[in-house]
């Protein structure tokens, strides 16, 4: 498909995902883009920006709404990180970021499934598509944790991986390939130190409520059963600021705002972030992410 129909399928999909929230009574809000304090995450870093930073998502704010009252609620718009180029990076891309308060992170991944297939039939016909060759069906969906996605692809467990440092290399090289190779696949409960924002699941202390969903082993979306405990954020958000001065990465302040917010009280809450120009890609059967926006 030529690169103005791809902006035109981009379109319709923003209108397609809209209404998808409209009918599950979610807000749209729109957030700061230059903000005073990121979130201080361990393996991205920001764009400062006349005395503040550009935005790596529009979470902290997002979330600080939860605390305000807001139940449904979600974004489309521009976030950056630093040095991000590539196929599937831009340090300027669009993120779709959306909250939903009394869900859990399983019933988050529902609606999502639910949300990319039903956008699918509206801007496609069908659910069915392909994507460099290979055919997808959108209409379906599977969950596979973290450990037995390690243990599958890349012969070690996840937390086994976690400890001698391999969990990075083995993700990309041996797990993320083989994830969504003909559905979206949901790849859930991360070791707890991997989801800064998460909390842990009640069911198992040794693993975060996280998930990432993959297509065509492309990774996608980032969700997490919200981390309520202000103590517990400060604390980890503290760890990760260490570890960033370790490893020379930019000082950020401290995100005062949003550590206030969760003090006064924020309600149990699922959470996910979408790389909305990788669903194009996805839509579209584009291979490289410049394929998709206009630069």
């Amino acid at each position: 498909m030529s690169k103005t129909g791809n902006l035109k399928r981009r379109s319709a999909l923003l209108r397609a995902l809209r209404d998808g929230f409209y009918k599950e009574d979610f807000c749209e809000v729109a957030t700061a883009v230059k903000i005073p304090a990121p979130a201080p995450e361990e393996y991205i870093e920001s764009v400062p920006c006349q005395g503040g930073f550009l935005r790596t998502s529009p979470e902290l704010a997002m979330k600080r709404m939860l605390c305000g009252g807001m139940e449904r609620i979600f974004q489309i718009g521009a976030a950056f990180r630093a040095e991000e180029l590539g196929r599937k990076h831009r340090e300027e891309f669009t993120i779709l970021e959306y909250y939903a308060v009394a869900w859990d992170y399983r019933k988050l991944a529902e609606f999502t499934a639910g949300l990319i297939a039903q956008a699918a039939q509206t801007v496609l016909g069908k659910t069915q598509l392909v994507w460099q060759g290979q055919p997808v069906e959108l209409g379906q969906h599977s969950f596979i944790t973290v450990d037995e996605a390690f243990r599958r692809y890349a012969g070690v467990s996840a937390f086994e991986a976690d400890a001698d440092g391999s969990f990075d290399e083995l993700m990309v090289l041996k797990v993320e390939p083989q994830l969504g190779k003909t559905h979206p696949e949901f790849l859930i409960d991360y070791p707890a130190n991997r989801a800064s924002l998460s909390r842990l699941s009640a069911a198992d202390r040794r693993v975060a409520e996280r998930w990432e969903l993959y297509i065509c082993g492309l990774e996608l979306g980032n969700a997490f059963g919200e981390l309520t405990d202000a103590a517990e954020q400060r604390r980890r958000f503290e760890e990760a600021l260490k570890f960033r001065a370790a490893q020379g990465m930019l000082e950020y302040p401290e995100a005062t705002d949003f550590l206030e917010a969760l003090e006064q009280g924020m309600p149990e809450s699922s959470g996910c972030a979408i790389g909305f120009d990788r669903l194009c890609m996805i839509f579209c059967d584009a291979y490289d992410i410049g394929d998709v926006i206009f630069e």
